[in-house]
């Protein structure tokens, strides 16, 4: 096959890819998912970070926000850095919408729904976070999705599911809804009177997200195989329980109910947070030849019949005292001695991080975890870069977040082919 020929059966096969539409809108294509279209119609983390996630990796996202609000909560929601034209953003948008078509649209309108129906008949997904069947009210039935594009995968992200007892369905959530619904609050934090405490920050939405993305891309990858999409159906509650380990295995099989005990462990030691002279850190040797190294290092003798009850029985009397000897070692050092003799001696153990000290570390500057990037709004932005490393095919950051409805006129015009007669109508009639 010469070269021509060559470079039309990949342009065919990118058209294929991205459903039968003109190729990518990404000006160079790059990435793992360099041949996938998302549609991506959610807010806040659940659904949006596992979109900005596939964009970061290559994919073509287009990200649908309402006309005149869009996203408010992650776009204002914290901290915030100026942009160029004198207003505010957050960083978590800033952050987390990266590499992102960002469009606005009001899929209730019938003009709005007409134009969501070409854009899906365009890509390989579409993934959405809103209460049960809310799209179905709207008359976005996936039925009749799958009718138009037989290959779209659509996942569905909600707090309770799109199936199930009908109360619940209706109900809203968020992400410490989700961790209380879930299971995982109540494990977390110290044992009463200590109240059941959130793991921060959104991490029940951040679970569900990937829950989101790697279900999306699997389905993906059977359509491509059979030719035949699918709805996927994730809630956030069963995406937070489904990491809970075996806490339902000991309910069921042994009537165990799981309670909190801190940071520790409660089959062994040492595994828990502990402060130095100047700060915190953790230190984890429970197994293997990873306990008798730290007693080495602190001046006990592990082969001594009470450190040895002491590792596996930590609620002894001897367990007691063990702990109390190692935390009174720890408090008489700084944080750098007791993190460099303990990893000197295959122990691990680590500083508890905070911004500073994660932005001043050698590890994370030699593997270059953050860096800089163009933002459209607010210029020159550092943070944290791509990740996971792909060696062959990278991710990357080709542009950093926009505003609202910054990319109306590329996709409309080049993806739909809307004539500009036709934008003024859907602007004046707040359809985009």
């Amino acid at each position: 096959m010469n070269d021509k020929n060559t470079e039309r059966a990949a342009g065919r096969e990118t058209e294929a890819n991205l459903g039968g539409s003109a190729p990518t809108l990404v000006p160079k294509p790059f990435g793992p998912l360099a041949s996938t279209r998302i549609v991506s119609t959610g807010v806040l983390v659940a659904e949006p970070f596992a979109a900005a996630l596939a964009a970061e990796m290559g994919a073509e996202v287009i990200h649908i926000e309402r006309p005149g609000s869009g996203d408010l909560g992650w776009r204002q929601y914290g901290i915030r850095v100026d942009t160029r034209d004198g207003a505010e953003v957050a960083t978590n948008w800033v952050q987390e919408r990266r590499n992102m078509f960002c469009i606005t649209l009001d899929v209730s309108k019938p003009q709005g729904r007409a134009l969501f129906l070409k854009l899906v008949t365009r890509a390989d997904a579409w993934m959405e976070n809103s209460k049960g069947a809310t799209y179905a009210k709207l008359g976005i039935d996936d039925s009749e999705l799958l009718a138009l594009n037989p290959r779209l995968v659509i996942t569905h992200v909600s707090g309770y599911g799109q199936s199930g007892q009908p109360d619940y369905i209706r109900r809203a959530s968020y992400d410490a809804v989700g961790q209380a619904f879930g299971g995982m609050m109540y494990q977390t934090g110290f044992p009463e009177p200590g109240a059941p405490t959130l793991a921060s920050p959104f991490t029940g939405d951040y679970i569900t997200a990937l829950f989101a993305l790697w279900s999306t891309l699997a389905g993906i990858i059977s359509a491509r195989a059979n030719g035949a999409g699918q709805t996927i159906d994730v809630a956030q509650f069963e995406a937070i329980h489904r990491v809970l380990g075996g806490t339902m295995v000991e309910y069921f099989q042994r009537g165990v109910v799981r309670e909190r005990h801190g940071n520790g462990s409660m089959g062994a030691q040492p595994l828990d947070s502990y402060q130095t002279s100047d700060g915190w850190v953790v230190v984890g040797a429970t197994t293997g030849n990873t306990f008798p190294r730290l007693c080495r290092v602190i001046g006990l003798d592990s082969a001594d019949a009470r450190w040895r009850k002491a590792n596996f029985d930590p609620q002894s009397m001897e367990g007691v005292e063990f702990d109390a000897i190692l935390r009174g070692w720890i408090s008489e050092r700084t944080t750098v001695d007791v993190v460099r003799l303990f990893n000197d001696a295959q122990v691990g153990c680590s500083a508890v991080m905070n911004s500073r000290d994660m932005a001043e570390d050698p590890h994370y500057k030699a593997r270059e975890v953050h860096t800089e990037w163009e933002d459209v709004q607010a210029g020159k932005i550092k943070g944290i870069g791509i990740v996971p490393k792909f060696l062959g095919t990278p991710g990357q950051v080709w542009r950093g977040s926009v505003g609202l409805g910054y990319d109306n006129d590329l996709v409309y015009r080049k993806l739909l082919g809307l004539d500009e007669p036709t934008l003024t109508q859907l602007r004046s009639a707040q359809v985009i």
